[in-house]
């Protein structure tokens, strides 16, 4: 049916604009539509009418996800016309909520339709946008579904501008032309959104995402620089699915070079999901009547507990700060509103619930050009707690990743304070020992000697076919190393120590992991168990200062001996302290200990010493 048709069969609904912006009343609620779905030239017509008709508004509530376009009712010299109350703060509207000039609605997107169907909020008037009518009368939604479908199911006056550039996507959005009440059809671009360029953080946090990632998984993914950055990293994955609120450029990309196939979704296989789209015309493009592409009402996307049904459903958000305990806020700067709980809450909670899912949360270690740390000892007095602390599994950094998940209040720590910048270490090691977080006897090496040499990991395939993750140690380690001591058995403990002691408290263990890199060197063995990394052979150096050579020692946990972990790591540890500079190794190892010593002879050490029960070998470079 073309447009001159539906003119014919429903004249009303083409009325002039001044006479359709008549039927918004004094005092009541006008919902707009979201983000790139913004219909712009009706906003701009509303606010020349608004000019030529200066008290035809007051006390209008604005109601809104998030601004991308104009927003002159948040500008004060219409303070009396409008009041804009938002439920996500975009940049837009930020400085009005903060200034008093507007309101902010924390709440869970998932649950925004409820308000308006139970009539919590009620809507008075809806200004969405829409593709043109197609032959049976139906207009779509287009990019922007979100919470635009409850609005105006429930919404008195329904006024659509109708763009013909606007997609029609498959999915929730379809209305037809007899729901609406008034039609103003104006073609004009959509808007288009382009986050910010990529930095080298955002690259380093989307190296240490895609780790966590798996084939197979199903994704949801926010937006910005670092989201971007993760996605890219994700380039190698396969059978992706995708469970989104916010369908991106990105994303698509995946979905076009056959990253992203949604075959092994638990709920929808087949189709990439999301709820609403914010992107290029290329992306726009791309969903337009595309059968595997569905844009859903955000209480359908971000159901916590249809979440939870999708096996291996994997939520990477981010955050503006979090505490040593792994309470975050995504929401607020102390008392002052940044953004909103919007859909982060859902998805991560979701995750958190579902079969093999994961929370991940992302932050660039600092702001404000390196001056302040993201990461801090609490949250500060006025913050919103966007996540609690069961909320997250994973935090990531451009300095790495901190599993959290199961961990007390003192690993918490621990972890977090490995993954901080390095000019702030100290200072949070200090202040978790105040705060009583950490022991109180907390050794912290500061400066270069004691940054993580992330350089120095590596992958090994041992001679019997074990795969191995050889990496140094870090500060967060103590827990994972005394579970790999006393999973030892006492003849492995005696070899190694040359002592019967067997205990192995706090202040011992804090010698193999608070160390200063640049005079030590301890390397630990792992290998992957589901969720856990455990280690399964550490091996270490002591550098000697007058002679320039290191005394250097290996162990390997009962269960993995003669599996090639001993020869891997005494190989790396060679190879560590050529790089150094050292003139060579030495081993003291008990004379009985035979499979020890062919190995060091192996890789070229010789007896120097020898006394009734210990042999001092060496290599020299």
């Amino acid at each position: 049916m073309s447009l001159d048709n539906l003119r014919r069969a429903y004249p009303e609904k083409f009325a002039p604009e001044e006479a359709i912006f008549r039927h918004i009343h004094r005092g009541d609620r006008l919902f707009i539509g979201t983000a790139c779905g913004e219909p712009q030239y009706l906003l701009r017509s509303l606010f020349a009418y608004l000019e030529a008709h200066p008290k035809a508004f007051c006390d209008v509530e604005v109601l809104h996800v998030w601004t991308l376009g104009i927003a002159p009712y948040a500008d004060v010299k219409f303070k009396d016309a409008f009041r804009h109350n938002t439920f996500f703060v975009g940049p837009n509207a930020r400085q009005a909520v903060n200034a008093g000039l507007a309101d902010y609605s924390p709440i869970f997107l998932s649950q925004v339709p409820d308000l308006f169907r139970k009539g919590l909020l009620p809507v008075d008037a809806a200004l969405i946008q829409t593709s043109l009518p197609n032959e049976q009368g139906y207009l779509s939604l287009g990019i922007s579904v979100d919470i635009v479908k409850a609005a105006l199911e429930r919404a008195r006056l329904v006024i659509a501008q109708a763009n013909p550039r606007m997609p029609r996507v498959h999915g929730d959005g379809f209305i037809h032309l007899r729901d609406v009440d008034f039609v103003v059809e104006h073609d004009e671009p959509l808007l288009e959104y382009a986050p910010e360029a990529d930095t080298e953080i955002a690259r380093q946090i989307g190296k240490y995402v895609s780790r966590l990632v798996r084939d197979g998984d199903t994704i949801q993914v926010g937006y910005g620089a670092t989201p971007n950055a993760i996605i890219y990293h994700l380039a190698e994955r396969r059978h992706l699915g995708i469970h989104t609120e916010l369908l991106s450029d990105g994303l698509v990309d995946l979905i076009r070079r056959g990253v992203v196939d949604n075959s092994r979704k638990t709920l929808n296989r087949g189709k990439t999901v999301a709820s609403f789209c914010m992107g290029r015309r290329d992306t726009y493009d791309f969903i337009h009547d595309n059968p595997s592409v569905e844009l859903r009402a955000i209480d359908y996307t971000n159901d916590p507990l249809r979440l939870a049904r999708h096996e291996n459903m994997v939520a990477i958000n981010s955050a503006l700060e979090i505490d040593l305990t792994g309470q975050a806020t995504a929401e607020s700067l102390g008392g002052s509103f940044f953004s909103g709980i919007g859909g982060q809450a859902d998805f991560m909670r979701g995750a958190v619930l579902a079969p093999g899912g994961r929370s991940i949360l992302t932050l660039a270690s600092t702001a404000r050009e390196g001056t302040v740390s993201r990461i801090v000892p609490a949250l500060p007095e006025g913050a919103g707690a966007t996540l609690n602390r069961g909320d997250v599994h994973y935090v990531v950094t451009e300095y790495g990743i901190a599993y959290l998940h199961g961990k007390n209040v003192r690993e918490r720590a621990m972890e977090l304070i490995a993954i901080a910048h390095p000019d702030f270490r100290a200072e949070l090691i200090e202040e978790a020992r105040r705060r009583r977080l950490i022991y109180a006897d907390q050794a912290f090496i500061p400066g270069k000697e004691g940054e993580y040499p992330e350089s120095l990991e590596t992958w090994r395939t041992t001679r019997t076919g074990l795969e191995i993750f050889l990496r140094p140690v870090k500060i967060s380690d103590e827990p994972r190393l005394k579970d790999f001591f006393y999973s030892l058995s006492d003849q492995s403990l005696y070899t190694r120590f040359m002592t019967p002691r067997r205990d192995m408290p706090h202040e011992r263990l804090q010698e193999f992991v608070v160390i200063n890199y640049a005079k030590e060197m301890v390397i630990l063995a792992t290998v992957r168990q589901e969720n856990r990394e455990e280690i399964v052979g550490l091996g270490q150096y002591a550098v000697d200062e007058p002679t320039h050579t290191a005394e250097a020692a290996f162990l390997v946990r009962d269960d993995y001996q003669n599996r090639g972990v001993g020869g891997e790591l005494v190989a790396y540890l060679i190879w560590l302290a050529r790089k150094q500079g050292l003139l060579g190794l030495s081993a003291e190892t008990l004379k009985d200990n035979t499979p020890m010593v062919h190995l060091f002879q192996k890789h070229g050490f010789t007896v120097d010493y020898s006394d009734q029960e210990v042999y001092v070998m060496s290599v020299g470079f």
